[in-house]
């Protein structure tokens, strides 16, 4: 039984073998890695497109939510493992190659064991190696529906130059650059398609495009010189006439250069030719867009040009991009990072709090006055509520220095509240009481004296 599909048109030929469209289909041609690497080191646009999200994804990296000491010792265990310097390469690997991996270096010796977090203690963690697609190839893939690992490698064999030898998934960062629809689709690699594989064709032809204009440049204008008998000359006079034009046109050229007159025989001609530009710019902008859509990156960031239409200042389209970026980082790098993220915390504090937890800090960053309006806007807010005379003014007094210290107008005044009332209250000499703090933090609210 044949199915047919679409719009058909046996008199204008539409859907028909006859129709010029009806023989297009898709075809998937690999890159190979020698192509991938050269398309890197240059163009200036490929490098971009791969380098950009990587580095934006992982540039104000991340905000952990613990005690100040713990705090201090995560984050220099952090440094000293260069965890955000390794996680930035392999992006960028991932990105390029389709996929790439870090080794957490624990000095275990049982490498196809799974990796447990809690057996590790301060200091556990030794290095992080960054492994390219190439050094790890996969091994039997998980068929089982009701294992964590289905659809992915049991195990990856490391390259070395002693052999091969086996990993346990869980001691690898695993980042892949373009997921694939279906795994059967990844021809049994374990990795995904470098991101240039479905944007080759925009980034090649808008490199070509660019070529050819600057190509261009130098046909722009073009002396056209007619010397009669010249043909017969040619097939006559052989190399001594070739050598008299040569010269002839040499001594035309300078001297037209330095006085601006043109010397030449009654009899010959002379005509220019000059190439228009009027149309290549609008025909750039569209391989621009073309390949900017492909990308996922706004034109304004991409090709640092300044947003085009009254009043635009490329903010929504920027904030589009972060947002995209956001994306990335909670569905990607954060579950990619879990186990590593745990024995970091084992390796820093030789335990795990329960309490602990990180966010990703913003890649927008609010200017001072965009900051002010937001304080003022919560003080209003808690304003307006505590005239309700609904909630206790220790409860709001508490959510407003929160509100105040994670919008960014006052850092640091959590902690300051924390430690002055950790001081104990004052005694009754020259002090209020518990009674008379409680109603003073009212008034504030309420704008009291």
């Amino acid at each position: 039984m044949m199915f047919l599909d679409g719009l058909r048109n046996i008199v204008a030929n539409l859907g028909t073998p006859r129709d010029k469209a009806f023989s297009s289909s898709y075809e998937l041609t690999r890159v190979e890695d020698s192509q991938l690497v050269a398309m890197y080191r240059t163009s200036a646009v490929a490098k971009k497109i791969i380098d950009m999200p990587a580095e934006d994804s992982l540039r104000e990296w991340r905000e952990w939510q613990a005690d100040a000491d713990q705090i201090s010792a995560i984050e220099a265990e952090e440094t000293r493992l260069g965890m955000q310097g390794a996680l930035i390469k392999a992006s960028k690997r991932a990105r390029l190659f389709g996929g790439c991996a870090i080794f957490i270096g624990t000095g275990d010796e049982d490498l196809i064991e799974p990796l447990d977090p809690t057996k590790i203690g301060r200091g556990g963690i030794s290095y992080l190696t960054v492994l390219s697609r190439q050094d790890l190839m996969a091994g039997e893939f998980e068929t089982d529906p009701r294992s964590q690992l289905y659809g992915k490698p049991k195990f990856y064999y490391m390259m070395s130059l002693d052999g091969q030898f086996p990993i346990h998934p869980s001691r690898l960062v695993i980042l892949i650059g373009d997921d694939l629809p279906d795994e059967r689709y990844g021809e049994a690699s374990g990795w995904g398609d470098p991101i240039l594989q479905s944007i080759l064709t925009d980034v090649r032809n808008l490199d070509a495009t660019v070529a050819n204009v600057a190509s261009l440049i130098f046909e722009a204008k073009i002396d056209v010189v007619g010397i009669s008998g010249f043909n017969e000359g040619l097939r006559s006079g052989g190399q001594s006439f070739e050598k008299m034009v040569l010269d002839r046109a040499t001594l035309t050229a300078t001297g037209k250069g330095i006085n601006g007159t043109l010397v030449m025989d009654k009899e010959d001609s002379y005509d220019q030719k000059s190439a228009s530009f009027a149309t290549l710019p609008d025909i750039m902008d569209r391989f621009m867009q073309m390949t900017s859509a492909a990308a996922s990156i706004p034109m304004t960031l991409l090709f640092g040009m300044s947003p085009s239409g009254l009043n635009a200042s490329g903010d929504s389209d920027t904030r589009g991009y972060y947002d995209s970026v956001k994306v990335v980082q909670t569905l990607e790098l954060t579950p990619a990072t879990q186990i590593l993220d745990e024995c970091l915390i084992y390796s820093a504090l030789g335990g795990r709090p329960a309490e602990i937890f990180y966010n990703w800090r913003p890649l927008w960053q609010p200017t001072t006055k965009e900051r002010a309006e937001t304080g003022k806007l919560i003080a209003e807010t808690f304003v307006a509520i505590s005239g309700l005379d609904l909630l206790p003014p220790e409860a709001l007094s508490k959510a407003i220095v929160n509100g105040l210290t994670e919008s960014g107008l006052a850092p640091g005044l959590e902690a300051d509240v924390e430690e002055y009332f950790e001081g104990g209250v004052p005694d009754n000499e020259g002090s209020s009481t518990d009674e008379d703090t409680r109603i003073n933090q009212k008034k504030v609210l309420n704008n009291g004296e």
